[in-house]
């Protein structure tokens, strides 16, 4: 993947960032959520690949990033896509935290073709690659991250989305000892913050969606990080979609190379609320200003951009 193409990147995100919190606070997660997706899609039919979405929005009147879609000029590299335009686009609507406007980008065949279903995750950073187990509970998990990284449980801190399924989840930690983030929105940013030095969370655990799973590995791959899911079936429905996918075996369990198996992939965030990973869109007179990531597996480089704009020279905003 051109190293060149992450400064495009970059610019993909930041626009759906820019429309997006334009709505925030205002109560209208649809109209959030459309506008980042109409933002997203227009900078990136500027962007030179021949590009396809393998995972993206579900809904085809949400716009033109549904999976399949083609984007982007049609003239450069061939890259598979997975593109969320607002993570957090409740949380967005009603002022929280952690909505971010986050894409990832391989060549053919780098991401896990996955049904947009629930799946339960567990994520970690590079101290702690290769010890965590989904099929373990908690209190093993939570053991084993703190001695690998040099920590008292009682100092672990694990992120967990504040959802009504995860009151088990919730009790089982408090149980270790160990400190609990509860987040409203935004697992992304959760499971990426795990593999960042500078951020408090330490394991991201609990059930939320498959392509935003299948965007955090991506995101932990290029920082080394780790990565376990397997899908949640909540009914038979759930099941038969999961068959209709092609998968023999819905209780499967996932790492990090099966979610992500490319080797050259691109990862860029930015924040539209803070959070987290990134702060939120800042508005100044006259323009505003993004806080956005951009990684690179191949080289495991990690470029934190901030970027002023300036309305009255960028009409696309």
């Amino acid at each position: 993947m051109d190293r060149n193409l992450a400064l495009e990147l970059v610019r993909v995100t930041e626009a759906a960032a820019l429309y997006a919190s334009r709505y925030m606070g205002r109560g209208d997660e649809m109209l959030a959520n459309s506008s980042a997706i109409e933002a997203m899609a227009k900078v990136f039919s500027s962007v030179s690949i021949n590009g396809k979405v393998i995972n993206g929005e579900q809904d085809p009147a949400d716009g033109p990033l549904v999976k399949g879609q083609a984007v982007g000029t049609m003239n450069g590299i061939e890259a598979d896509i997975v593109v969320d335009a607002l993570d957090g686009k409740t949380t967005c609507a009603q002022g929280g935290h952690n909505a971010i406007a986050a894409i990832a980008i391989g060549e053919r065949g780098a991401f896990f073709n996955a049904p947009q279903l629930y799946m339960e995750k567990i994520a970690v950073g590079p101290e702690a690659k290769g010890v965590v187990d989904i099929t373990q509970p908690p209190s093993v998990n939570i053991k084993r991250v703190a001695r690998a990284s040099g920590k008292y449980i009682e100092d672990v801190t694990v992120c967990v989305l504040d959802r009504e399924r995860h009151v088990d989840l919730i009790s089982k930690i408090r149980e270790t000892g160990a400190r609990i983030k509860l987040i409203r929105d935004g697992d992304i940013s959760g499971a990426v913050a795990t593999a960042m030095e500078d951020k408090s969370i330490d394991i991201l655990m609990g059930v939320g969606g498959a392509k935003e799973g299948i965007l955090a590995a991506a995101a932990l791959k290029c920082l080394n990080g780790d990565m376990q899911a397997r899908f949640v079936c909540r009914c038979d429905e759930d099941r038969a979609r999961i068959r209709d996918s092609g998968i023999d075996d819905p209780d499967r369990i996932y790492g990090i190379v099966d979610l992500v198996p490319g080797k050259n992939i691109m990862f860029s965030a930015s924040g539209v609320t803070d959070g987290e990973l990134l702060p939120g869109v800042w508005f100044r007179p006259g323009g505003a200003e993004t806080h956005s990531i951009v990684m690179r597996s191949k080289t495991h480089t990690v470029r934190f951009v901030n970027t002023r704009h300036h309305f009255d020279y960028k009409p696309l905003y």
